[in-house]
C-alpha cells in the first residue's frame, strides 16, 4: 500500500450528496444507472453513472446521502458526462456497496 501526505488527502473534495433520482442507465456496458445528485449550495447538482445494481433499484437510491469524489475531471461514459464519483465497497462478490451517511448533515460537507 503507497502512504500519502495530509496534504494529498486534503486534495481529494469527498462530499455529501443527496441522491435525487436514479435511472437504468441503457446504454451502460456493464448494468449500472445515471443519479442526479444534489451536493448544496456551493457545489450544485452533478450526474454520474453507477455500477450499483445488484444492491439497489432505482427507487430506493431517491432521497439516499451518500459520499462522492466531485473534484475529479469530468468522464465521458458513454452518452453522458459523469461529474463526480459516488463511492463504495465491494461485497464478497465484487458488487459495490455504497458508502452512505446514516444521520443528516448539510449537502456539500467534505470528509474530515
Amino acid at each position: 500500500m503507497d502512504t500519502i501526505t495530509w496534504n494529498d488527502f486534503e486534495k481529494v473534495e469527498l462530499r455529501v450528496g443527496k441522491i435525487l433520482s436514479a435511472e437504468v442507465f441503457k446504454e451502460a456496458r456493464k448494468p449500472a444507472y445515471i443519479l442526479h445528485l444534489d451536493f448544496g449550495e456551493e457545489i450544485g447538482l452533478r450526474k454520474s453513472s453507477a455500477q450499483i445494481t445488484t444492491h439497489y433499484t432505482p427507487e430506493e437510491l431517491v432521497g439516499r446521502l451518500i459520499v462522492a469524489v466531485v473534484n475529479f475531471p469530468k468522464k465521458q461514459i458513454g452518452p453522458i458526462m459523469s461529474e463526480c464519483l459516488v463511492t463504495g465497497f465491494a461485497d464478497g462478490n465484487g458488487d459495490i456497496v455504497l458508502a452512505s451517511i446514516d444521520k443528516d448533515v448539510p449537502l456539500g460537507a467534505k470528509l474530515c
